[in-house]
């Protein structure tokens, strides 16, 4: 078999701000499998808040090349490489090569009905309540919207949003940027504001304190639940589970931990790291799931891979197999 990796750079229609962190591209590694004339791709962008960068998960791909081109399983590959974006980017190449050999899309091979799906649109950080209802204003065409936010004046900034799009689902995501306290604060105000589930509040580590807790709003874990491995002790502290394919690397760890979590009667959604359509393709299969999808990635850059999913109104109906699976 041969392997081959390369990094892309995407560049986003504009800065995308989270809490603690700034995006002005997305770097890409692509992985690329051929054997017997069939070519096998899978991208991913590296989980950054563990410190994964392109040419990080570039480097560490390399070093299970020679058991790549031996001709490993994706069973065995959960054994070479440890949950992350290298692990994802040549799981999903193997995904898609096995798909290609055998004259069967990913629905027949994993046994799910694809259906169209509804994704947020990300609306990033930004300093003022009214900035950030301007954003809101203007995806008048997304009905569901994924709200970025940090410490300073949340409940200010979500009220604008509110009044700005009253018919809006309103998904919250903190990114570890709030304290227990600041959330014991801001969950009784925003019952009123109909808010649909907040995501990551406390950080990956010091949210020991949710067991117990009672939240009137949904609460998800996102950085809290990387794999399979962290999931019984996500369950105890959070109702919903936020899967990515860089997390658990890969389509097949993906697949295992929403049927472990679902069996933990927690609900689903799967997010992405802001890649192209080649990252979001086994994103989608998720997706049919899940309670809530966030894939729209590639929304936010200028360009996308040929080929790619198709958007309209936030409805995401899925994708050309000549791009994936």
């Amino acid at each position: 078999m041969d392997f081959s990796i390369h990094i892309t750079d995407w560049v986003l229609t504009q800065p995308f701000r989270i809490s603690g962190f700034e995006w002005i591209n997305s770097r890409c590694l692509v992985v690329e499998l051929s054997e017997d004339g069939y070519v096998g791709r899978g991208e991913a962008q590296g989980v950054f808040y563990l410190d994964e960068t392109a040419e990080s998960i570039f480097e560490q791909a390399h070093t299970v090349a020679d058991d790549i081109r031996r001709g490993v399983s994706r069973g065995e590959l959960q054994d070479l490489l440890p949950a992350g974006g290298a692990r994802n980017a040549i799981a999903c190449a193997m995904w898609d090569l096995e798909c290609k050999r055998a004259g069967k899309t990913i629905w027949q091979l994993t046994g799910i009905d694809p259906k169209p799906v509804t994704t947020v649109y990300t609306i990033g950080l930004e300093d003022s309540p009214e900035a950030m209802a301007a954003k809101a204003a203007a995806a008048a065409d997304a009905p569901i919207l994924k709200i970025k936010l940090r410490s300073h004046m949340p409940y200010e900034k979500l009220a604008a949003i509110r009044a700005a799009r009253p018919d809006a689902v309103l998904v919250v995501d903190a990114n570890q940027g709030w304290s227990f306290e600041q959330l014991q604060e801001v969950l009784p105000k925003c019952v009123g504001l109909d808010l649909a589930m907040i995501e990551q509040p406390l950080a990956r580590g010091g949210d020991e304190q949710l067991e117990g807790f009672e939240s009137p709003i949904t609460l998800a874990a996102d950085e809290s639940c990387l794999h399979t491995g962290e999931l019984d002790t996500a369950a105890r502290r959070y109702s919903m589970i936020n899967i990515k394919l860089d997390k658990t690397g890969g389509l097949t760890e993906a697949l295992r931990l929403a049927k472990a979590a679902k069996a933990r009667d927690c609900k689903l959604m799967v997010g992405n790291m802001v890649g192209t359509s080649l990252s979001m393709a086994p994103s989608f299969v998720v997706a049919q799931l899940c309670d809530f999808v966030d894939i729209d990635g590639p929304l936010l850059l200028k360009y996308d891979q040929p080929n790619g999913l198709e958007y309209i109104n936030g409805v995401v109906k899925g994708f050309d197999p000549a791009l994936w699976g």
